[in-house]
């Protein structure tokens, strides 16, 4: 059974004990899906000041929306377009403090100013990204992007 926590501490310590909170709601589920719904409800309850969190899911060679946590999103995305295009093509986090400025920017949700996409990676190939929209801008730090990575690496052990 899920409870919810408060997260305490300094930042890197709240993302370790969301990344350890992950690992035990998922520890012996094995439904892609499923796991990545709670990963994605669990993102949303954690943090403040997005609009959207959620999956897109590598499928036929282009990235195609999974469960999320927000308002209706775009379907399908090509692999090297838009910031989830991108990230998946690239096999790289990209942080953007700005989506408008971001060349060939997907604008799912006009709220949306910045944008943290970070891929999911398995066996050295990229099997989709996480998709976190913010209507701040420059609301994710570096320190966000490490903290999200590590979640992202505990997901990926349970898909």
């Amino acid at each position: 059974m899920f409870s919810r926590i408060n997260y305490e501490g300094p930042l890197d310590e709240q993302y370790t004990t969301l990344s350890r909170q992950l690992h035990t709601l998922l520890d012996g589920e094995q439904d892609r899906i499923a796991n990545l719904s709670n990963a994605s409800a669990l993102l949303n309850q954690f943090l403040d000041r997005i609009n959207w969190v959620g999956f897109y899911l590598m499928n036929d060679g282009e990235l195609v929306l999974g469960p999320f946590q927000g308002l209706p999103a775009c379907v399908r995305i090509p692999v090297g377009r838009g910031v989830c295009g991108s990230s998946a093509m690239q096999k790289q986090t990209l942080l953007v403090d700005d989506v408008h400025a971001f060349p060939g920017h997907i604008a799912c949700d006009a709220a949306s100013k910045s944008e943290l996409v970070i891929p999911l990676i398995k066996n050295d190939t990229v099997i989709g990204v996480l998709d976190i929209d913010s209507p701040i801008e420059a609301r994710f730090s570096k320190e966000d992007q490490l903290g999200l990575e590590q979640f992202v690496q505990t997901l990926c052990k349970h898909l």
